[in-house]
């Protein structure tokens, strides 16, 4: 038995509005936000007395989703520093192909994102780069040459 597709990535955030509006900016569609609560919840994760709220958003494509998680029991750990550098053990960053990514910047940047490092050539592929918005979520971005 191989794996269908990979259906989400979980990131769990203490500003649910900021994060979502920051992924709206970006290109996302918002599919759902409802709160999550109960046995099941909590044999599913391993936590008793979970209450959070979720938030599931979607690529335009429909083939990728990022499930965003804003716990109001037990309050999130965090595992470091917010604004860790790329380097840092653990997922860093994840990747998106744009059509402009000076406009995906510029609309991220009003959503208080900004460059990790600058925006650069990979010889005459990709211009790419790294923003951190909310929260540290670092986000990286790919635009295609030619």
């Amino acid at each position: 038995m191989t794996i269908q597709r990979m259906d989400n990535v979980l990131i769990v955030v203490d500003d649910l509005d900021a994060v979502v509006s920051f992924f709206v900016g970006l290109g996302m569609e918002l599919e759902g936000r409802a709160p999550v609560e109960g046995r099941w919840v909590e044999r599913v994760i391993g936590i008793d007395d979970v209450r959070q709220e979720v938030a599931m958003l979607r690529t335009p494509d429909g083939h990728g989703r990022i499930e965003l998680a804003m716990f109001r029991t037990p309050k999130a750990i965090g595992p470091g520093p917010k604004d860790a550098p790329v380097n840092t053990p653990g997922i860093r960053r994840i990747m998106f192909a744009v059509d402009d990514i000076e406009d995906v910047v510029a609309r991220l940047r009003a959503h208080g994102a900004e460059l990790v490092g600058e925006l650069a050539r990979y010889e005459d592929s990709h211009r790419l780069c790294y923003v951190r918005g909310p929260e540290g979520i670092i986000v990286g971005l790919a635009q295609q040459l030619g």
